[in-house]
């Protein structure tokens, strides 16, 4: 369906076959929204302001499904890119949590608009054959995360087999790099323009030991 990027911007090739999906899926999803139906209220027909105002809910409701499937669909393939520029373990883990949460969000989403009258079962059922698929391709990703780049995560959420919270370590960084950390930078940024390691002006995003004493709890 979209015109996919070349294979060299992704660091790991089960990339590139997930992010194809997630552009084919993000179309589709669009497909869906733009079909589904406006409830606008009826000028002629009298009814109770007790009604109208239910009216008015059920509006809004609508609304806010349709903006949350437009969000997790366009969500997803942002976040590949994002895991693919930082190319760190606990970096990958984070996006790859959000993006299984979208795309059970899209699922979740499709039952939402059925309860709100919008019944397309063949196009609900595509897009759950294609996030079936995705998910198959998502798994493959995730397993080839290397887990020896790191830096330990102080959260304790997303680190290596091993590693613990304020374990003083960092990973397998800066071997074995053929890629220029700028490659997904204007595939796709998050909404604010910044990528994951971004930092404010003439600070290091790492930091140092010294440095790590100096600053407030």
């Amino acid at each position: 369906m979209a015109d996919h990027r070349s294979d060299d911007r992704f660091r790991l090739p089960q990339a590139v076959p997930l992010m194809q999906k997630a552009m084919d899926i993000r179309e589709l999803v669009e497909h869906i929204l733009e079909a589904a139906p406006e409830a606008k209220p009826d000028a002629q027909a009298r009814i109770s302001r007790k009604k109208r105002r239910e009216e008015e809910l059920r509006r809004e409701a609508l609304q806010d499904q349709i903006d949350e499937m437009y969000g997790a669909s366009m969500l997803i393939p942002a976040k590949i890119a994002g895991a693919e520029g930082g190319d760190l373990y606990d970096i990958r883990m984070e996006n790859a949590a959000l993006i299984r949460k979208a795309a059970r969000e899209l699922v979740v989403g499709l039952r939402g608009l059925e309860l709100f009258g919008y019944d397309e079962q063949p196009y609900f059922d595509l897009l759950r054959t294609e996030i079936e698929a995705f998910r198959k391709l998502f798994v493959a990703w995730v397993q080839a995360f290397d887990i020896n780049r790191f830096i330990t995560d102080d959260w304790g959420l997303f680190n290596p087999p091993g590693v613990n919270p304020g374990d003083n370590l960092i990973g397998n960084i800066g071997h074995g790099d053929e890629h220029d950390g700028d490659d997904l930078g204007d595939l796709f940024n998050d909404q604010d323009g910044s990528g994951p390691f971004d930092s404010p002006e003439g600070t290091d995003p790492f930091g140092s030991d010294d440095e790590d004493d100096d600053l407030p709890l």
